[in-house]
């Protein structure tokens, strides 16, 4: 079997938006009425909304890849970035303290265009802690990439990624193509949300680094959401396809078999509106939840 990079089309993406049309609709009116709950809160109040979505997305995108960091340290790590902590928490986890520097990071440099250096940045920061891992740097290994399952001695191959001497070049055409997929760019993809299924799965399938891909693509896909309603979004896209982790490795399998990949963006939308939905419920949890103290503040 030819995975995608191997056909004559690579990386000329299709698929057909027909089936998708009121999920795309569906997720737009939901990015709104988050986005105006969240302005009817105290600047506290969002700022407290702000973090529980940032600590949902990064210990839910740690645990997609086996990995368990401590949620009291990545809340921790990201109050203390943030200035709230004072004086500041302690932190144990050096991991946990990784995947809260990556967060603020995507959400304080969303609007910036993508480098070779970004990435770089973030693999260094989710490595943090890691041993025996190649840091910021591509991968240079002569044996293959390969996603795997099974028993040692006979494992099933679920895809395996272009050649590592592929991949300095692959990385190239990906970076250049993610900054013209932008808002205003030559090749401009409208809907935010479909750019971000496609950026997830082109970065996927290349897996320029030993270990992290994952990670970094998850966070590629909040980038290119962001930069689509000009704006950090407000979502935890790893607490949802944890939710559905079995489907998500399918999905991504199915959409690493051809460049037509329709039934990969269908399910991405899908995961898309379930994760909005769930920070809609997060933002209104937080104003009831501010309500009662306030209530109470006296006693």
């Amino acid at each position: 079997m030819a995975y995608n990079w191997q056909q004559d089309d690579w990386p000329d993406f299709r698929y057909d938006l027909s089936t998708v049309e009121e999920a795309l609709l569906t997720f737009a009116e939901k990015t709104g009425r988050a986005s105006g709950l969240l302005k009817g809160l105290t600047a506290e109040t969002q700022t407290e909304a702000m973090i529980e979505m940032m600590v949902a997305e990064a210990v839910k995108t740690s645990e997609i890849e086996g990995e368990y960091i401590s949620r009291k340290d990545v809340m921790s790590s990201i109050r203390n970035n943030l200035g709230l902590g004072l004086p500041a928490e302690p932190v144990t986890d050096k991991r946990a303290e990784g995947a809260a520097a990556l967060m603020l990071d995507v959400r304080s440099s969303f609007a910036e265009p993508l480098t070779r250096e970004t990435l770089f940045v973030w693999h260094r920061m989710i490595m943090t802690g890691s041993r025996g891992v190649k840091i910021s740097q591509w991968r240079r290994h002569a044996e293959p990439m390969q996603v795997v399952s099974g028993p040692v001695g006979k494992p099933t191959v679920h895809f395996e990624a272009p050649p590592s001497s592929h991949v300095p070049k692959e990385m190239t055409r990906f970076i250049s193509w993610f900054n013209e997929t932008a808002p205003g760019g030559t090749q401009e993809i409208k809907r935010p949300i479909v750019r971000a299924a496609v950026v997830h799965l082109y970065f996927e399938s290349i897996h320029p680094f030993e270990d992290g891909n994952g990670r970094i693509g998850r966070a590629l896909s909040e980038k290119a959401l962001s930069q689509g309603i000009k704006r950090p979004m407000l979502l935890s896209l790893s607490r949802t396809i944890e939710t559905h982790r079995k489907e998500y490795y399918e999905a991504l399998q199915t959409g690493q078999q051809s460049n037509e990949i329709t039934a990969w963006v269908t399910w991405f939308v899908k995961m898309a509106v379930e994760a909005q939905e769930f920070a809609e419920e997060q933002i209104e949890f937080t104003l009831k939840k501010t309500k009662f103290f306030d209530r109470f503040k006296a006693g």
